[in-house]
């Protein structure tokens, strides 16, 4: 199977042109030469076969082929809001939230949130993902968005926030044509004022259990029960 690439201009036409970190890969890692086959997307839906073309400095031009509709997206739109957590945990939770299919991220600023703004590489940690699992669309994401604010979005959606009190995650119901927020908290999880705010705001509670999760393990669970019958 031919190696997939992200081309970070819509593709147009017969042609294209990879910079930046896909270039230097194909340059310097795999030592790339005309007529290598390849799989090209610009995230915008479906992919492209592809043949290095010609091989510059810091460039690869790339002839592109037929488009093939391909498309490994839910079947809903499924948000992820999750509590800031540290920097050495953010690329494990992007890959495994962009494998799993979530539609778009969204960074969560809470009482017990801890200061966290390096957020320059998540959109690198995205694309590779997608690479890696077959995505053709990338996963999108959010500014920070306050609890306050988000409890009260898309009354409309199933929304599930996870606290203890709440229904167990294996009795979380399957809707697969319905939209979808889950929310986890931070290091301390939510505030008793917060999951208030959210169970008057509609929300459903979600138990994760008695053990004690990290914050990227307790979101890759509740995601996983949400959406894997």
């Amino acid at each position: 199977m031919a190696d997939r690439y992200y081309c970070e201009e819509p593709i147009q036409g017969t042609s294209a042109t990879l910079s930046g970190n896909e270039a230097h890969h194909l340059l310097h890692v795999m030592r790339a030469q005309p007529g290598l086959e390849l799989v090209l997307f610009d995230g915008q839906g479906g992919e492209y076969e592809a043949k290095v073309d010609r091989c510059q400095r810091s460039t690869v031009e790339v002839a592109v082929g037929e488009h093939r509709d391909i498309e490994r997206e839910l079947p809903f739109t499924l948000t992820l809001a999750v509590g800031t957590t540290t920097t050495d945990r953010q690329r494990w939770l992007v890959e495994k939230a962009v494998e799993l299919g979530v539609t778009r991220l969204v960074p969560l600023q809470t009482t017990n949130g801890v200061d966290n703004k390096k957020t320059s590489k998540i959109d690198r940690y995205i694309i590779e993902a997608s690479k890696q699992c077959g995505r053709n669309r990338l996963m999108q994401l959010a500014p920070p968005c306050e609890w306050d604010t988000l409890v009260k979005q898309n009354p409309s959606e199933r929304r599930l926030f996870a606290h203890p009190g709440g229904i167990p995650l294996n009795q979380i119901d399957h809707r697969p044509t319905t939209d979808l927020t889950l929310a986890i908290g931070p290091i301390g999880g939510f505030t008793d004022q917060e999951a208030v705010a959210a169970k008057d705001a509609g929300w459903t509670v979600v138990d994760l259990g008695s053990r004690l999760l990290r914050v990227e393990t307790a979101a890759i669970a509740l995601v996983a029960a949400a959406t894997i019958s």
